[in-house]
C-alpha cells in the first residue's frame, strides 16, 4: 500500500499531528496504561519531550503515518497510526535512522509485548531490564541494542 516510505525530517508545526498520532497508537498498544498514565506522559511528551528529540516521519497527502524520535544514538519514541501498522513504516523509520544518523538503541516498555517482538525481529538484543520506566512509575523497561 505505502511502498516507498519516504521519511522526513518533522518540525514544531508538525507537534499537534505527533500528539493525536501518539495518543491513537498508545490506546491502541498501551493498554497496560490508564487513562490518567495516558494523560501524562501526553503532557510530558508536548511540553519537554518533542522539543528535546530529532523527528522524523513518513508522510502521504500531508498527513503523518509514523513517527521516530531520536535522542543521541536512542529511539525515544516509535509510534504508527494503528490502521497502517505492518505496511513497513515502522521498519523505515529504523533503517533511516540506523543508516543515516547510526542510531542502535531502544528502550520499550516490556509490557508492549507486539513493540518487543518487532524489535527482535529486527535483531535488536536485551542489554538491561528496569523495574520502573523514565519517570519512575511501575512500568518495567527493556533496553536493547543492536549488535
Amino acid at each position: 500500500m505505502f511502498k516507498n516510505h519516504l521519511v522526513d525530517k518533522l518540525t514544531v508545526s508538525d507537534y499537534p499531528e505527533i500528539l493525536n498520532l501518539w495518543e491513537s497508537s498508545v490506546r491502541a498498544t498501551h493498554h497496560f496504561l490508564s487513562e490518567a498514565d495516558i494523560q501524562v506522559y501526553k503532557l510530558l511528551i508536548s511540553t519537554e519531550y518533542l522539543d528535546q528529540l530529532k523527528l522524523y516521519g513518513v508522510r502521504t497527502d500531508q498527513h503523518i503515518l509514523g513517527f521516530i524520535a531520536i535522542n543521541r544514538k536512542q529511539i525515544r519514541l516509535l509510534f504508527i497510526l494503528p490502521e497502517v501498522r505492518g505496511t513497513g513504516i515502522g521498519i523505515a523509520l529504523i533503517n533511516y535512522v540506523y543508516q543515516h544518523l547510526g542510531v542502535n538503541e531502544v528502550d520499550v516498555n516490556e509490557q508492549n509485548k507486539q513493540a518487543c517482538d518487532f524489535y527482535n525481529y529486527l535483531g535488536f538484543v536485551i542489554t538491561e531490564r528496569s523495574e520502573i520506566d523514565a519517570i519512575g512509575k511501575p512500568f518495567p523497561v527493556i533496553s536493547m541494542k543492536l549488535p
